[in-house]
């Protein structure tokens, strides 16, 4: 694997953990600010796998495509993440575009649930290819 696509898949998982330690500290403070950053460390993470592939997509619809040809449809992981995917995506939408959309802190905290096990998964995932240890992120069972 050249350097630079290791670099940038570790800083984009970086990137989605910070976005998922932001996402459980707003759970308290916005709820709506809580949703986008569980949605993006989501996002994030898909884009840290792809880059462990020297994969792209230039936009989020791109990168659920790519993630369902190259990991889904393939057996790398289950449908569940995908399924993970586009639901933080769909209330993500609604979150931040909905005129009056009213977040409740339930939703929320199953969003950081969802992203906390996709983001535990990718990280494994990338682990193991790359023979090396993220960064552990210790309120997330290590990873």
């Amino acid at each position: 694997m050249q350097r630079n696509l290791k670099d940038l898949c570790k800083y984009r998982f970086e990137q989605a953990r910070k976005a998922l330690e932001s996402s459980r500290h707003n759970i308290d403070f916005d709820l709506k600010t809580s949703l986008n950053r569980s949605y993006y460390a989501i996002m994030y993470a898909a884009k840290a796998l792809l880059a462990l592939d020297g994969l792209d997509a230039s936009s989020h619809k791109g990168i659920f495509v790519v993630f369902n040809k190259e990991y889904i449809k393939t057996g790398i992981f289950d449908k569940e993440f995908l399924d993970i995917l586009k639901q933080a995506s769909m209330i993500r939408e609604k979150s931040d575009y909905k005129d009056f959309y009213i977040v409740s802190k339930d939703e929320a905290k199953q969003q950081i649930e969802n992203a906390e096990r996709y983001l535990s998964k990718i990280a494994g995932y990338i682990e193991s290819k790359l023979d090396i240890h993220l960064k552990n992120d210790e309120k997330n069972g290590g990873r």
